[in-house]
Order: C-alpha cells, then sequence, then structure tokens
C-alpha cells in the first residue's frame, strides 16, 4: 500500500518537476553534454524546472541554461512574470558570475605605505 507523505516547505524536492537524482545529473553535467540531457525533459517540464532551479541562489546560472532551451510562451506559462524575466536572462550573451567582486573603477587605490602629503613631513 502506498502512502502519501505531506509536502514540507522545508522538502527541496517538493515543487521539482524533475527527480533530484535529474537535478544532480544536470548541475554535474559538462556544459556540452548539457542540451542532450535537457532533450529527454519535455518543454513544459523544463520551464518548470528553469524556474524551479532559478528559485535556489546556487543554481541561477543551470537555470538560465534551462531556460534558454524554452520557448518564451512555456517560460510565461510556467511563471508568469519571473518566465518572462528568465527568457530575457536566457537570451543574453553569457556573462561570468562575479560574486560580488567589482572592478574598482572609479575607485581610489589605497597603499600601505602613507599619504604623500605626510611623506615630507617626517622629523629627521
Amino acid at each position: 500500500m502506498n502512502q502519501a507523505y505531506p509536502a514540507s516547505v522545508d522538502d527541496p524536492a517538493a515543487d521539482c518537476p524533475v527527480p533530484l537524482e535529474t537535478v544532480g545529473r544536470l548541475t554535474k553535467a559538462d556544459p556540452m553534454a548539457l542540451p542532450i540531457l535537457l532533450d529527454e525533459i519535455p518543454e513544459v517540464t523544463r520551464a518548470r524546472l528553469a524556474v524551479w532551479l532559478y528559485g535556489r541562489s546556487h543554481t541561477h546560472e543551470i537555470s538560465v541554461q534551462v531556460a534558454a532551451t524554452c520557448k518564451g510562451a512555456s517560460l510565461r506559462r510556467a511563471a508568469g512574470l519571473v518566465g518572462n524575466i528568465l527568457y530575457d536572462l536566457s537570451r543574453r550573451p553569457y556573462a561570468a558570475p562575479s560574486y560580488g567582486m567589482h572592478g574598482g573603477a572609479g575607485r581610489r587605490q589605497i597603499s600601505l605605505g602613507g599619504s604623500r602629503s605626510s611623506a615630507g613631513h617626517v622629523a629627521a
């Protein structure tokens, strides 16, 4: 006899449209193999998967890759405005994540040697 267990907010698989083993294979897949793995998943399910992955901060990048294999209409049906945003993100050129690092443009250089104006005031 099968028993149904109530879904919990803490259950990571609660809303996942594919088995977690599939998610694991996708996240560990070589970028060249990803399209082959995604071909096995129907587009409607891929759209829901892209949205599910995007809801987790550590899978944003793969979410956009999955969304790139979906039509805009499928993503919009799966998640409305979020689907629209995913569609737009997936059509932009890839930019490697910066993880909070900024280029430093417009910033002053910091030196541990002290300021230049105080160098002339050194007592002899």
